[in-house]
């Protein structure tokens, strides 16, 4: 049976006030323990997440399931995993924020992550919510859906086929807008038009509305996702950088409802320096 998240060690720096909001998830729903149709399994009944990678009616990866990171907050490498730190496994020539960017990441740290959006139950925005616990692939001929289970209640993005452009933005939204292709067996997704004064990760490294994301979707094998993320943000950013999202399946069961500002009593008690 899933096992939803739950907060294991002592709140110590605001550094963790988006996390406390994620791990505090609701822990009774239906569909928890449902077999899923078309899953291959083996003998003893469960999930064969090796099997091949499926495939739709015109031949390519169906990306469909629920996905997480691969480093969840119930596993010990939860505290070292790119929630926190998205670009922790790059080197500092790889990452070089303008001045700008650096003073407002030094800006962060030094108000301990006060100001972090999550904290207070907005939207984590993009590539970040990818970082966070659960989302949902629902591939259709014209879009793709990704439907998100976060803090902040179920969002959504949609991710246009149809062969349209981004758009010329004048309403920056918190998801941007992203349209999709297919190159061999990679889905590519291309996002723009996102609000100023993102965060990346729990570091505080900045994310600004000239970000362009992209994103590259391929299915390893049945239970194992990879996402290509590049982040080429020239106001934060010197030059564009890449890291690998690693994701896996979570069959037999469904995305939960969950809004942190149901009861939430830390954001009156949070002062920053």
């Amino acid at each position: 049976m899933r096992k939803r998240p739950t907060a294991t060690k002592h709140v110590t720096s605001l550094v963790t006030v988006a996390v406390f909001v994620v791990l505090c998830t609701a822990t009774q729903a239906q569909w928890l323990n449902y077999k899923t149709s078309d899953i291959p399994r083996l003998p003893d009944g469960q999930p064969n997440l090796g099997a091949p990678v499926p495939h739709l009616p015109d031949g390519k990866p169906d990306l469909s399931g629920i996905w997480q990171p691969a480093c969840v907050a119930t596993e010990p490498c939860w505290q070292e995993s790119l929630f926190f730190d998205l670009a922790k496994d790059l080197t500092p020539s790889d990452v070089e924020m303008t001045p700008w960017a650096k003073g407002l990441a030094d800006e962060r740290e030094r108000r301990e992550h006060v100001d972090d959006p999550y904290g207070y139950c907005l939207p984590p925005g993009v590539p970040r919510i990818n970082n966070i616990v659960a989302f949902k692939l629902v591939p259709t001929p014209r879009l793709t859906a990704v439907l998100y289970e976060t803090a902040v209640g179920l969002m959504f993005r949609q991710v246009f086929t149809d062969g349209r452009p981004l758009p010329e933005v004048t309403e920056p939204t918190w998801l941007g807008y992203s349209v999709g292709r297919w190159d061999g067996d990679t889905f590519v997704v291309d996002s723009g038009g996102f609000r100023d004064g993102g965060w990346l990760d729990n570091a505080g490294n900045p994310f600004t509305d000239s970000a362009r994301i992209t994103e590259r979707f391929r299915r390893v094998n049945f239970g194992q996702l990879e996402i290509e993320l590049t982040v080429n943000d020239p106001k934060a950013y010197k030059a564009p950088w890449t890291v690998k999202l690693k994701q896996s399946l979570m069959p037999d069961t469904e995305l939960l409802d969950y809004v942190c500002l149901e009861n939430e009593k830390d954001i009156p008690n949070l002062v920053g320096k």
